[in-house]
C-alpha cells in the first residue's frame, strides 16, 4: 500500500475484486469524505499493453470527467513500485448488471421508460467523451454503475483511447459479446463503436439476451461478424417498433451508416 495514500486516506472494506486488483471504501482522514481506491498490482499487468492501459486510465479518465456528471471522478492518483491507486468517486448503487440480473426470467427484463432512463444519461456521458476525443471501448453493464442517489456514473476508462486529428484506433479491446464488428475484424474503428456497445446494452435491458451469441469467445465474433439482428417475438414481442428501429441504428454493421451517440441522445431527448 502506497504510503502517501495511507497518509490521506483510511482504507476500509473490499468493496469489488477484477484482474488486476482490489476496490476498497476509503475515507480522507482531512474532510471525512467516502471515496473508494482501486488498487492496482502491477505484477499482475502481464504486458506492455497491460501496463500502459494501467497508467493512462487517470489520464483519459481525467479528461473524460471533467464537467461530465454521468462519468466516475478521479480525485487522486497515488503509484510506487508496486501499486498504482486511483482514488474515485464511491458508487453504492450497484451496477446495471446486478439490476438486469435481479429481473430473472420476466420479459423484458426491464420496461422500455427504464432502459430510456438508463440509455439517456449514458448516452449524454459518451456524447461529451466523444467531443472530447476519447472512446470508452468497453461499455457493458458491468461498467454502468448508480451513485447513492441513483446517477448513472459510467466506469472503467482502463481500455479507453484518444482520437481525432485524422488518427483513427485500432486494436481488439472490449469484451467479446459488446465490441464491435469493425474492432472484431481488425480494421481502423471511431467512437462508433461505443455506439455498437451500447445497442446491445438496451438490447440486453429490452430482451434480457445478447444480440449475438456464441459458447466461446470465438463463436460470439463470428455471430458479431455476420450481424444478423434479430427480434424474437418470445422476448420482443412487447417492445416497440420504435425501439428495436433503433436498436437497428444503433447496430448497424457499417459504422458510416450507425448512428453517433448524437443521434441515439436526440432520440430520447426528443420524447414528450
Amino acid at each position: 500500500m502506497s504510503k502517501g495514500l495511507k497518509r490521506e486516506y483510511s482504507i476500509g472494506e473490499e468493496i469489488g475484486r477484477g484482474r488486476f486488483g482490489t476496490v476498497c471504501r476509503c475515507s480522507s482522514l482531512a474532510s471525512g469524505d467516502i471515496f473508494a481506491v482501486k488498487s492496482i498490482n502491477k505484477s499482475l499487468l502481464s504486458d506492455a499493453v497491460d501496463r500502459d492501459c494501467a497508467q493512462r486510465e487517470a489520464k483519459i479518465t481525467h479528461i473524460a470527467a471533467a464537467g461530465n456528471p454521468n462519468v466516475v471522478q478521479i480525485h487522486a492518483v497515488y503509484e510506487d513500485e508496486a501499486w498504482i491507486h486511483l482514488v474515485m468517486d464511491l458508487c453504492e448503487g450497484g451496477d446495471l448488471f446486478d439490476r438486469i440480473a435481479a429481473a430473472g426470467e420476466s420479459a423484458p427484463p426491464m420496461s422500455e421508460a427504464d432502459a430510456a432512463a438508463v440509455m439517456a444519461p449514458m448516452m449524454e456521458a459518451l456524447l461529451i467523451c466523444h467531443r472530447r476525443g476519447v472512446a470508452h471501448r468497453d461499455v457493458k453493464p458491468d461498467n454502468v454503475l448508480f451513485d447513492g442517489e441513483g446517477r448513472l456514473r459510467l466506469a472503467d476508462f482502463g481500455s479507453a483511447e484518444c482520437f481525432g486529428d485524422g488518427k483513427a484506433m485500432r486494436g481488439v479491446v472490449g469484451t467479446p459479446y459488446y465490441v464491435a464488428p469493425e474492432v472484431v475484424l481488425g480494421r481502423e474503428y471511431g467512437e462508433k463503436v461505443d455506439v455498437w456497445s451500447a445497442g446491445v446494452v438496451l438490447y440486453i435491458m429490452l430482451g434480457g439476451i445478447p444480440p449475438f451469441y456464441g459458447e466461446t469467445a470465438g463463436e460470439i465474433f463470428e455471430a458479431v461478424i455476420r450481424g444478423n439482428l434479430r427480434f424474437p417475438g418470445r422476448v420482443f414481442g412487447r417492445v416497440s417498433g420504435a425501439a428495436k428501429d433503433l436498436m437497428r441504428r444503433m447496430l448497424c454493421k457499417e459504422a458510416s451508416r450507425r448512428f453517433s451517440a448524437e443521434q441515439v441522445l436526440g432520440n430520447y431527448s426528443n420524447k414528450p
